[in-house]
């Protein structure tokens, strides 16, 4: 079992021993973004506080409730565009071939959809699987679906996700890992996504991993996290017994901030290399290196922005978040009201106009720096 973690600033020249540069983990608008974060937020602070109370008086005024555990929002890349800013990079910046897999939240429409396109036709079908378990919510990346059973295994997964049955869940792990050719990655391993206390996060972590950790093949270090927090899941990587593989979980224009490196000449190839000789090669690309706030708000920039070249009813970013109507069908923001909130439309106005400021600008020129060597993970060779 084998660990390589590079720099691309600091130690490019290893690309040179490999053929390909592999993408995994990002999304495109058919994926569901829920809002409810929102509404912890504004229970957080304040002034948000306040706002939500003004946000809740205008919809009662209009007949509607806000509810933002139904809301979402989607992000602004058609699957073709994402496909084409992951394999540009690979292609462009590291100068070698490309493979993609796109991993939308429970949807695999995006693969099914790019497999007409002509350079796209070797996608992978994956997915990212919301697993619930316990108290808590799981992602899980399913890559590389047998095409003649992709929505039949999608179907059972959505199943599990609506049961929560841990029965069910384990048992279709076991199911997947059977499969020579699938890839089961464990998304953010220590993002605990409901907010939960600590000691309930990291026991019903244990529990999953004790039920459910002999099917998964990789821990995954993810290019959206902190540095400290992936030094963590190292540490559990090596606990369990478990390879480090890529993940830069893109959902704006940003290309993944890492991917894995290898000679093999094909996804399943490659997924063998994983799941047999358990080595994995993974390069953090420059984009990581950079202050995450400003990584996150350049994500909320390219969520807002209107994009004149996609089709119509998808440029404006109100056209691309979801709400419940008053009689609770799921209909895009921009047809439920007839303007912008003047709350939020303050809000909107200042993040725009921070867009261009100085300390952004000051922000750009730092580097959020790694440790300058990088950690031998236990068990396994450190780069």
């Amino acid at each position: 079992m084998s660990n390589n973690l590079w720099w691309f600033g600091r130690q490019r020249s290893v690309v040179r021993d490999f053929r390909t540069g592999v993408s995994i983990h990002s999304h495109t608008n058919n994926s569901r973004e829920s809002l409810e974060f929102i509404e912890r937020l504004f229970e957080t602070y304040g002034l948000y506080r306040h706002l939500m109370r003004q946000g809740r008086k205008k919809a009662k005024q209009n007949g509607m409730q806000i509810n933002l555990s139904r809301a979402y929002w989607t992000p602004p890349m058609c699957p073709r565009t994402a496909f084409d800013c992951e394999k540009g990079q690979i292609e462009n910046k590291l100068e070698l071939r490309a493979m993609v897999s796109i991993t939308d939240h429970d949807s695999i429409a995006a693969p099914l959809l790019l497999r007409v396109v002509p350079e796209a036709r070797t996608i992978p079908v994956s997915t990212e699987w919301s697993v619930p378990f316990r108290a808590s919510m799981i992602h899980l990346g399913i890559h590389n679906l047998p095409s003649a059973r992709a929505q039949e295994l999608f179907d059972q997964m959505s199943a599990c996700t609506r049961s929560r049955n841990e029965e069910d869940i384990c048992d279709l792990l076991s199911s997947l890992h059977a499969i020579p050719q699938v890839l089961i990655v464990f998304n953010h391993p220590l993002w605990d996504l409901y907010s939960n206390p600590r000691v309930i996060f990291e026991q019903d972590l244990e529990v999953f991993l004790g039920k459910c950790g002999g099917y998964l093949h990789a821990f995954e270090l993810n290019g959206l996290r902190r540095w400290d927090e992936n030094q963590r899941v190292m540490k559990l990587a090596a606990r369990w017994n478990q390879i480090l593989i890529s993940g830069g979980d893109r959902h704006g224009t940003e290309p993944n901030a890492n991917v894995n490196l290898t000679n093999a000449s094909s996804f399943t190839e490659w997924v063998e290399e994983l799941r047999v000789e358990r080595l994995s090669n993974i390069m953090f690309m420059p984009q990581y290196d950079e202050p995450l706030p400003l990584r996150f708000y350049q994500t909320f920039m390219d969520a807002i922005r209107e994009y004149p070249e996609h089709p119509e009813g998808l440029v404006r970013w109100d056209q691309r978040a979801y709400h419940p109507d008053e009689v609770g069908d799921i209909k895009p923001l921009g047809a439920l009201w007839e303007n912008v909130p003047p709350a939020l439309q303050m809000i909107l106005g200042l993040a725009t106009l921070a867009e261009g400021s100085l300390l952004l600008n000051a922000m750009r020129s730092l580097r959020a720096k790694p440790t300058a060597k990088l950690p031998d993970i236990a068990g396994q060779e450190g780069t």
